[in-house]
């Protein structure tokens, strides 16, 4: 469905309405498209969002750096006798 932008500042809530429901709303200006309603992404679910959240160890533990680790990273400010140098 396409609407002129004049026409449509009187009927939005209509429109909205329309796109939400699956309608393709579009919007004109001297009979070019200048706009789409579409409706916001949906909320996921609960599964989706658990099957996101169980991603996120995996991805962080992929992430970790073959560097030395934080307890030992500090060690080339000391000799072997523990003082500073």
């Amino acid at each position: 469905m396409q609407v002129s932008v004049t026409k449509a500042k009187g009927q939005l809530t209509e429109l909205v309405r329309r796109a939400e429901a699956g309608d393709e709303v579009i919007l004109t200006r001297h009979g070019h498209a200048v706009v789409r309603l579409v409706p916001a992404s949906a909320v996921p679910d609960r599964k989706s969002r658990r099957a996101l959240l169980e991603t996120v160890p995996a991805s962080a533990a992929a992430k970790v750096s073959a560097g030395p680790s934080a307890a030992r990273s500090q060690d080339f400010l000391y000799r072997a006798d523990g003082l500073p140098e």
